[in-house]
């Protein structure tokens, strides 16, 4: 049985992430803010690399299904200055979509004594990193936020 707050989490948090890059042009996707580093493009892939990390490859026997580069551009060991292809927008919403089925699907199919497993030598559990994927996309939603109110100004 699907533990329904992760569900319900899911569902919330990838939903709003989804609706922050709707108004989005291509153009305003790749322009980091003044002052800041990161674009709404790269917090939108960070969002998916760290789920994909925390979330899809505990449940997944370690199996990971992003494209290729995706970490070196998107991973908290990014330089995005550094990067010289980027992905269109268009492609990170259908991946963050595809993301969002996969691990619902994953979710569904895990019981609860699975999800209470301690994964790492901290005492975490599956259902901890699950959930601590999803807080930090909730948390970069806060920067897409401020980037598109920086550049409408």
């Amino acid at each position: 049985m699907a533990d329904p707050t992760l569900t319900l989490l899911l569902n919330e948090v990838r939903g709003k992430t989804l609706r922050l890059l709707e108004p989005v042009s291509e153009e305003q996707a790749r322009m980091p803010a003044p002052g800041m580093n990161n674009s709404i493009l790269w917090h939108a892939g960070h969002s998916l690399v760290v789920v994909e990390h925390l979330g899809i490859a505990p449940l997944n026997d370690g199996k990971m299904n992003y494209p290729a580069g995706y970490f070196e551009t998107f991973s908290w060991k990014s330089n995005p200055a550094t990067v010289t292809t980027w992905p269109t927008l268009a492609e990170m919403k259908a991946q963050l979509v595809d993301q969002r089925e996969r691990l619902l699907a994953l979710l569904e199919k895990t019981d609860a004594a699975t999800f209470d497993r301690v994964i790492d030598a901290k005492g975490r559990t599956l259902r901890y990193s699950v959930l601590h994927g999803l807080h930090d996309e909730a948390g970069h939603q806060g920067e897409i936020w401020l980037i598109r109110k920086l550049l409408a100004k």
